[in-house]
């Protein structure tokens, strides 16, 4: 009921406001536009004549190309044939003379090798034993067979026992050029050397023996 009410009231409003608006703009353009009687008239002459622009050409000569005189021809040599010689070149033939090689026999010669001791090859290091507490050397006394290692090793004197061990397990590693007497290898008595460890501390220095 509320809705038809609304509808019935909304209806005449809405018509009277759509004619006032066509009211109001018809007012609007009622008032006449006049034009402006001071304005020239435009004047189309359509039989109007263009003018013909001249351009102007200019033409550059260009001179003549000056005539190159060819050189002349190299001049021909004449080449003239080596004669050859008519007489015959005389050869010399002549037979190799034949030389017979002398004979060798081993009792002619003798190659002697010079007399020398034994001389060391090989030296292994001793290892400072576990147990030792500061540096020491060990004094070795060996023989030196025909094959070069050393054998009857003696460890004659040691600074410390400790060193007795490793100075011979050491000593029996070394390898020696056998001595040799008129050209054979023969076994060396008697042959010394020294073995030598040092220890170190934490600071890197040398505990003295």
């Amino acid at each position: 009921m509320k809705a038809l009410i609304r509808f019935l009231i909304a209806v005449p409003v809405a018509a009277l406001i759509t004619i006032l608006l066509f009211l109001f703009m018809v007012f609007l353009i009622s008032d006449e536009f006049e034009a402006d009687e001071d304005q020239p008239d435009v004047v189309v002459d359509i039989g109007a004549v263009t003018e013909d622009v001249e351009f102007e050409r200019r033409r550059t000569k260009v001179a003549a190309a000056k005539q190159v005189n060819t050189p002349p021809p190299a001049p021909q040599i004449e080449r003239q044939a080596a004669s050859q010689p008519t007489e015959a070149i005389a050869t010399i033939q002549g037979a190799i003379p034949k030389f017979e090689a002398p004979k060798l026999e081993r009792k002619d010669f003798k190659i002697t090798v010079s007399d020398r001791d034994a001389q060391p090859l090989v030296r292994i290091p001793g290892q400072m034993p576990p147990k030792a507490e500061k540096s020491g050397h060990c004094r070795m006394r060996f023989d030196v067979g025909t094959d070069g290692a050393p054998f009857n090793i003696d460890a004659y004197s040691c600074t410390d026992r400790v060193f007795e061990r490793e100075s011979v397990k050491a000593t029996s590693k070394f390898k020696y050029r056998p001595k040799i007497v008129e050209g054979v290898a023969v076994n060396m008595t008697g042959v010394e050397t020294k073995i030598t460890y040092r220890l170190l501390d934490d600071r890197g220095r040398i505990i003295p023996e």
